[in-house]
Formats: C-alpha cells, sequence, structure tokens
C-alpha cells in the first residue's frame, strides 16, 4: 500500500511546504530502544568487558547525554516510557505507574488494562486508552495519513503499549502463561508475519533446551565486590513450570527474543524501504534476574551487561542490513530506575525502620472519626497514597480542603514519614524544587489524595503484596544515546531532561511535536 500512494504522499508534502526531493529531509526509520533499569555506571564498570560493536560503537559514532533525567518521581517502567515517547510528565499523560487504584471499584487497575478490547494470544485485555495524550508514533500516523509502518515490541505489554500509543498498527510483548508473542485487538488485525514466528519459531519451542550459563570466562567477572561468593551460575528457565516465562523476561534472553521478532518484521514488511519516515519502539531488560538483590548474583550483573553489549551490536547490523543506519535515526535511553535493594546489615548500624501504609490509614481513619464522626473515611491506600470517601465527606457536609489539612498534620508526626502532600497542595500550593517531582507525578484521575514520602533508610512495607522496598533517595540519570541519520557524534556531560528525546526526535523527523511535549529539541546535534 505504501507504494501505491507513495507518489502522492509526497506531492501533498510539497504542498505543505515539506520538500519532496529524492534525498529525503528526515531519516527512513526511527528505532528507539528504551532499556529498562539500564545504569550508565554498570555502562562504565564493565567496558572492559565489551566488544567493539555495542556500546563502543556508540561512543564513537554517536551523540551521548550522560545524564537525562526524569522530571517526577517515583518512576517506573510504565511511567517512564509513556514520558518518553509522549514529552511530558504523568501529570498531563496520566501513567501515574504500573498500576493505581480505581476509585470507582477500589481495585488496583494495571494501567493498560481495558476489558473493551480482547487479546491476540492472550487472554489480557488491553488498550492504550489510560494515555491521555498524543505520543510519537500518533503523531507520525498523523502526519503521514496512517501510512507509515509503526510497530512496538517489548517483553512486557505495558512498555509495548505505552510506546505504541493510540494510532501505531502494533503492539506485541511476550505472554507470561505460553511465552507466545501477543497483542490486542485495539490496533486491529493481529499481523501474519508474527502469528507465522509464532507458529515456526515460538519461545515455548525453544525455552526447554536453553541454560544461562556465563557468557564470558568467569574468571573476567571480576568488577563488583560483594559478600557473595561465587564460582559460577547456571540457570535452567524450564525449571520453574508456572513462572518460567516471567523468569526468563528477567534475564538478557529476552532480549534476543526482541532482536528475533525485529528481524522477522523487517523481512516482512516494508518498512524503513522508502522516503516516508517509519517507527519501531522497542525495549529491552538490563535488571537482576527474577528482581533478586544485585549483590546476590554479582556474576549475572555483568553478565547482563555484556550480553546488552552483544544484543546492541546485533540489533544494529539487523538494522544496517535492511534499512541501513545511514537511513536510520536510532536512539536508546533508560527507564531511570533500578530494583530496590534489601535494608542494609544491622552490623553497620545505618538508621532504618518500618513504615506500613495499612497502620498509617487504620490510625488516620480513627483520627478522623474521632473529630467528624463515625464513617469509613479512609477508602482505600495503595503504596505511599491514601484515597479519602469523597462521598462520605460529601454526605457530612464537612470541608475537604480542612480534611486534608489535618489528615496531613496528623499523618507528618509518624516515625519515618518525612512529608505529606495532600492533593489540593500538589494542585494548588507554591512550587519549590523539593516539590516539583512529586507534583509532575500526581494526576487528579487516579492518584490518592495523601502522597506521605518516607524518609531515607526506611523501608516501607506493601501489605498489598507481602514485599517492601528500602527507600534510597538517590540522584538517578539515564544514559541516552543516538546515532545514525545525520547525527553529530559527542558526548555533552550537562544534565537534561527525558522530557527533550521526542521534540528531538519529531525535529528530525520534521513533524509535529506530541500535544503535551513541554521541552525544545536538543541544539548542536545535527551534522
Amino acid at each position: 500500500m505504501k507504494g501505491r500512494i507513495l507518489t502522492s504522499l509526497l506531492a501533498m508534502m510539497a504542498m505543505a511546504g515539506i520538500q519532496a526531493q529524492e534525498t529525503p529531509g528526515a531519516p527512513r526509520l526511527v528505532v528507539g530502544l528504551t532499556i529498562e533499569q539500564l545504569r550508565m555506571d554498570y555502562i562504565e564498570a564493565f567496558s572492559e568487558l565489551f566488544g567493539t560493536q555495542g556500546f563502543k560503537r556508540l561512543w564513537k559514532e554517536g551523540r551521548i547525554y550522560q545524564n537525562a533525567e526524569y522530571d517526577f518521581a517515583p518512576v517506573d517502567k510504565a511511567s517512564a516510557v509513556a514520558s518518553i515517547y509522549s514529552g511530558t510528565v504523568p501529570n498531563l499523560h496520566g501513567i501515574v505507574g504500573n498500576a493505581w487504584m480505581d476509585r470507582s471499584t477500589l481495585q488496583v487497575v494495571n494501567c493498560v488494562e481495558d476489558p473493551q478490547f480482547m487479546g491476540n494470544y492472550t487472554s489480557e485485555s488491553t488498550s492504550p486508552v489510560r494515555l491521555k495524550v498524543s505520543n510519537l508514533a500518533d503523531e507520525l500516523m498523523v502526519a503521514t495519513q496512517g501510512v507509515s509502518e509503526v510497530y512496538s515490541i517489548a517483553p512486557t505489554r505495558e512498555m509495548a503499549v505505552l510506546a505504541a500509543g493510540h494510532a501505531s498498527k502494533g503492539a506485541f510483548w511476550i505472554n507470561d502463561e505460553t511465552g507466545k508473542w501477543c497483542g490486542t485487538t485495539y490496533y486491529g488485525n493481529f499481523p501474519s508475519w508474527v502469528s507465522a514466528y509464532n507458529d515456526r519459531h515460538g519461545l515455548d519451542f525453544r525455552i526447554g533446551d536453553m541454560t544461562w550459563a556465563p557468557y564470558l570466562p568467569v574468571n573476567r567477572y571480576k568488577h563488583v565486590t560483594t559478600e557473595t561468593k561465587q564460582l559460577t551460575f547456571k540457570h535452567k528457565f524450564d525449571d520453574e513450570r508456572r513462572n518460567k516465562y516471567r523468569k526468563f523476561k528477567t534475564s538478557p534472553y529476552a532480549n534476543e527474543e526482541v532482536n528475533r521478532l525485529v528481524n522477522a518484521c523487517l523481512n516482512a514488511t516494508t518498512i524503513g524501504q522508502d522516503y516516508i519516515p517509519d517507527l519501531l519502539t522497542l525495549s529491552y531488560y538490563a535488571g537482576n534476574y527474577g528482581h533478586q538483590p544485585a549483590s546476590k548474583l554479582p556474576l549475572e550483573m555483568q553478565d547482563v551487561y555484556v550480553r546488552l553489549d552483544a544484543q546492541i551490536s546485533e540489533l544494529l547490523d539487523i538494522i544496517d542490513r535492511k534499512v541501513g543506519l545511514a537511513n536510520t535515526l536510532f536512539f536508546i535511553t533508560s527507564t531511570g530506575y533500578a530494583d530496590a535493594e534489601p535494608i542494609d546489615d544491622a552490623k553497620y548500624r545505618i538508621p532504618t525502620g518500618e513504615f506500613h501504609i495499612k497502620r498509617c490509614a487504620a490510625l488516620l481513619n480513627l483520627y478522623l472519626a474521632a473529630i467528624y464522626g463515625e464513617g469509613q473515611y479512609v477508602e482505600a491506600y495503595h503504596e505511599q497514597e491514601i484515597y479519602l470517601n469523597h462521598k462520605l465527606i460529601e454526605d457530612k457536609h464537612l470541608n475537604l480542603v480542612e480534611i486534608l489539612n489535618r489528615s496531613s498534620e496528623f499523618l507528618v508526626q509518624f516515625s519515618g514519614v518525612k512529608d505529606v502532600y495532600s492533593s489540593q497542595r500538589l494542585m494548588l500550593g507554591s512550587w519549590t524544587p523539593e516539590i516539583g517531582k512529586i507534583k509532575n507525578r500526581y494526576n487528579k484521575a487516579c492518584s490518592g489524595d495523601l502522597w506521605m514520602e518516607i524518609l531515607p533508610g526506611w523501608t516501607v512495607v506493601r501489605d498489598h503484596s507481602l514485599d517492601s522496598k528500602v527507600v534510597r533517595d538517590i540522584y538517578a540519570s539515564a544514559p541516552l544515546f543516538f546515532l545514525g541519520w545525520d547525527v553529530k557524534p559527542g558526548i555533552d556531560h550537562s544534565p537534561i531532561k527525558i522530557g527533550n528525546v521526542v521534540s528531538t526526535l519529531t525535529h528530525f523527523m520534521r513533524i509535529r511535536a506530541p500535544n503535551a511535549a513541554l521541552l525544545p529539541p536538543l541544539t548542536d546535534i545535527r551534522k
């Protein structure tokens, strides 16, 4: 279809003031790679273990920004990907996290769950309906009147769908139960090339024979010092019948599966084959295996980055062979967070404590009942947020602002609580550097009425999931790499915002930025 209407589309672009010429004014293909939990310090620490065609190639031929920052907190994979491709923050795009409390049902909902759209090769019902703004994929489809080839491939559905946006031709992720690449009917018919891959080369046919062992001689993995004594490691995914695919997706082998489907996509479609820009959004995983502490798996952690280097090299080679890197604008960035580390051993005497949101919510309810009379004033809680019962407050003709202020004053007295931010304070209060990141994450449609900031070193006990996390308020930057079409090599140490990414991409692509993109494109990046 693209080939048949290429001439007319270029004519339309020319009439709109965009020069239609044989030498294109935009890259044929944009490839975005978001790597979950990628860390710049690990890239630097393990560089001696890398080959020449992965990170070292990016360093030599690409434009590197060592300190890209997320302008909100906390960050997770869903809010990160939504922010990268929309160019804005959760306050506007609506994805405050992987999941949040639904006020109407008082149930925790997944950010891409949507019962209106069935799954392909999955029982999950999925859509991007909770993403409230346009993103890069949407704007490209609008600019080309739906002609561009736009696909998203990721191990997890949140990262796949939120990068794909509203208008893509498909988003694909690995099914947790079957290992098949799956999707959603939201994007229309499931592509035959993905079905063919599942039928002939699906992960489920191969996982029984797959074992993760060191990529390099284990004596070269000497760059991390821990108390854990490891001689080597070997993980066989098929040993864990019920969770084998979930466990697999936290290994570097998940990245190889992404590369396999990318290759199938480039072979089966016309992506990158004409002067109308196309888009391929991808995700890798570079976190800890099974989300275990890195201190317990020092060899695996180093092996993840060695394999990641090789996988990036392979991806660049696939793209170069099929499209040409000279025709491709390629970028890599990180989700900007890491799995929580466990509490430090008591022998080090680092101040700590436990914060229980469940206990906190119960005591707040008793406090409000003592002041305003009996009732369930606290409707629900999730993570570090408390949701008040607005209907009860309205029925009792109480002042919500007064209750929010009283609640904040009460909660801030709890041990381990650094500060309490009410919805009123976040929406209408004065801006300060301390409040800015929390304000940017707050969204009135799905955030709680009260958000508690916990002291560093304290453990937040998640009663709903029977796990916990240690608060570490440390500076976290995300590396950002550009490579390929019209990119001027160089290294920039100055901090930039992750919101600069999408406006830079749209500038290269000669299309408008997403409708809530807040920041300008990066300067001095083009040749």
